[in-house]
């Protein structure tokens, strides 16, 4: 008899009983998440060339990039920003030039609980041979250890992250040339 309730719980529990078919795993139409670590190397080819060392945070809502001297201006109707990054960490050198318009002004909080009110541009984010159209406040991170801030927005139904790793996507390597002997 204890066999017997041992082996209803089983099948209760599991959702099947010996006379029904096994279940087979729902298919589903979206397509595979690729996953990420949470560091990755990443370029912003609208405002800088080369790559930039990024902490994807699914934490964080929005996107942030190090942008210091910010400097708003109106060109044809339109307000734009004229602002300067330190693409490399710990690294006051190379300072860039970027200039962008401006889709927003948000305030926002950060993890410390201070509110700022920020400029928020529209850019696109290369990740690996993914490329797609970002969000970025605008922020001094000159105290933090990563330039560029990945946030949820940025990723969502595109990866997922795994918090264990670093540097998962892979750089496109250029192609060599076969030599004849």
């Amino acid at each position: 008899m204890a066999l017997a309730s041992a082996t209803t719980a089983k099948a209760w529990l599991v959702g099947s009983s010996s006379t029904s078919r096994p279940r087979r795993p729902l298919k589903s139409g979206k397509p595979k998440k690729k996953l990420i670590g949470w560091r990755e190397w990443v370029r912003l080819p609208d405002l800088y060339g080369g790559r930039i060392k990024a902490k994807i945070d699914s934490g964080a809502r929005t996107s942030a990039i190090h942008a210091f001297k910010v400097m708003p201006f109106t060109k044809d109707g339109g307000a734009f920003v004229r602002f300067l990054v330190h693409p490399k960490q710990r690294h006051r050198k190379p300072e860039i030039a970027c200039v962008a318009r401006v889709i927003d002004r948000r305030r926002i909080t950060d993890s410390g609980g201070n509110s700022q009110e920020r400029y928020v541009i529209r850019t696109t984010l290369k990740l690996g041979k993914s490329i797609w159209p970002i969000e970025l406040t605008l922020s001094n991170r000159d105290s933090m250890g990563f330039r560029l801030l990945i946030g949820r927005q940025a990723i969502r139904r595109r990866y997922l992250v795994d918090p264990g790793r670093s540097f998962v996507v892979k750089r496109k390597k250029a192609r060599t040339r076969a030599t004849s002997k």
